[in-house]
């Protein structure tokens, strides 16, 4: 099933509030959040709903991270968020009004942030897509890093966290196997297996799809998971 569902009319009918809700809600066409007792499902429409509605307004953001959206970066967005033809206009507009507005993208981050545990794999699997898209016109500027940076801060993961996110995309810590561990170079053996059984835990497909992550993020998280045993095989052998 897709993320997306109805963003707009299936949204409406939700309690979000907050810098998102006002952003659904200029998109919808009138606000969408109150104050209503919500059931436990509820709670949770609402969550996925949030979190969509900031995948989609912090990939606005850092496609403009750098003075103008490209049609490539448009593209990336659209090969890893899969929605309905159906749903295209209302994507779309949601994607145009946050590269638009004057709402900074640090009160997006921390709503989404507020959602999860602190370091919750979705929210690195986010910062992860948002690095997708920026190195899809094959030239991150400083503005991006800057940017992305300050996206990982405010969703509150570590500076170890950011550092293994980016070695998974940019230059030559690419293929670093120290840094997309997290671990310092010429750390022993048994520090190295601990970063590798806790990053193979956290981002276990199985692991988000038991959170109720959307089928993209896994799919990314799968691509995450392999890079990650591939580095700590690559350490073991130098062992």
């Amino acid at each position: 099933m897709s993320i997306w569902g109805s963003i707009i009319g299936g949204g409406a009918g939700y309690a979000l509030g907050g810098p998102l809700g006002a952003l659904l809600g200029l998109a919808a066409g009138h606000a969408v959040g109150r104050a209503l007792r919500k059931s436990p499902a509820d709670a949770q429409a609402e969550k996925n709903l949030a979190f969509t509605i900031a995948a989609v307004a912090l990939a606005a953001k850092m496609a403009k991270a750098d003075g103008a959206v490209c049609a490539r970066e448009k593209a990336a967005f659209a090969r890893l968020f899969h929605f309905d033809p159906a749903e295209r206009a209302n994507v779309e507009r949601v994607f145009d009004l946050a590269s638009r507005s004057t709402v900074g993208f640090e009160s997006y981050a921390r709503q989404v942030a507020g959602l999860f545990d602190k370091g919750a794999p979705a929210l690195e699997e986010l910062l992860d897509c948002l690095f997708h898209i920026a190195t899809a016109d094959h030239a991150v500027t400083e503005a991006e890093l800057a940017y992305l940076a300050d996206v990982a801060r405010h969703l509150g993961l570590d500076e170890a966290t950011y550092r293994a996110v980016r070695a998974n995309h940019l230059g030559p810590e690419a293929d670093d196997p120290y840094a997309i561990l997290g671990v310092a170079p010429g750390a022993d053996p048994e520090t190295i297996k601990r970063a590798w059984r806790e990053l193979a835990r956290t981002h276990h497909p199985d692991a988000l799809t038991g959170q109720g992550m959307p089928a993209e993020f896994v799919a990314l998280a799968e691509k995450r998971l392999a890079k990650i045993n591939a580095a700590y095989e690559k350490l073991k052998a130098r062992a």
